[in-house]
C-alpha cells in the first residue's frame, strides 16, 4: 500500500523545515573552515614574500655601502684617498640637502589646499562660462 502523496510531501516538508537549522549550521562551519584555510593559505605565502623582500632589502642597503666604498676608491686613483672621501661624502651631503628642501617644499603645499568657497566659486563660475573654463 502506498501512503497518500499528499500526506508523504507534507511529512517531507516538515522533515526539511526541520532539519534546516542543522543544514544552515553546517553550511555557515563549512565556509568559516574554507576561509580559516584561505587566509592561513594566504598568510603563509605574504609572510614567505615579506621575509624574501626584507632579505633582498638588507642587501640592497649593503650593496649601496659597496658602491660607495668603489666611488671612493674610484676617486682614490687620481686623488689622494682622504680626499676622495671627501668628495663622495660632500656629493651626498649636497644630494640629501636638496632632497630635504623639495620634502619641504611639499609640506608647505600641503597646507595651502583651496577652501571650499573657492572651489564653489570656481565651479559657479564655470557653469556660468566665466573665468578660466569660459576661455577653453
Amino acid at each position: 500500500m502506498k501512503p497518500d502523496s499528499k500526506e508523504e510531501a507534507r511529512k517531507s516538508l516538515f522533515t526539511l523545515i526541520g532539519e534546516l537549522p542543522e543544514l544552515v549550521t553546517n553550511l555557515i562551519k563549512a565556509e568559516i573552515e574554507q576561509l580559516k584555510q584561505q587566509l592561513t593559505h594566504k598568510v603563509k605565502f605574504a609572510g614567505i614574500g615579506i621575509g624574501l623582500f626584507v632579505a633582498a632589502a638588507v642587501l640592497l642597503f649593503f650593496a649601496v655601502g659597496v658602491l660607495i666604498a668603489a666611488a671612493i676608491l674610484g676617486l682614490a686613483v687620481v686623488l689622494p684617498p682622504w680626499l676622495a672621501a671627501l668628495i663622495v661624502f660632500a656629493v651626498f651631503v649636497i644630494i640629501a640637502a636638496v632632497l630635504a628642501f623639495l620634502g619641504l617644499r611639499f609640506f608647505k603645499k600641503m597646507g595651502q589646499e583651496p577652501s571650499t568657497g573657492e572651489s564653489l566659486k570656481k565651479d559657479v563660475d564655470a557653469v556660468k562660462g566665466l573665468g578660466e573654463y569660459g576661455e577653453h
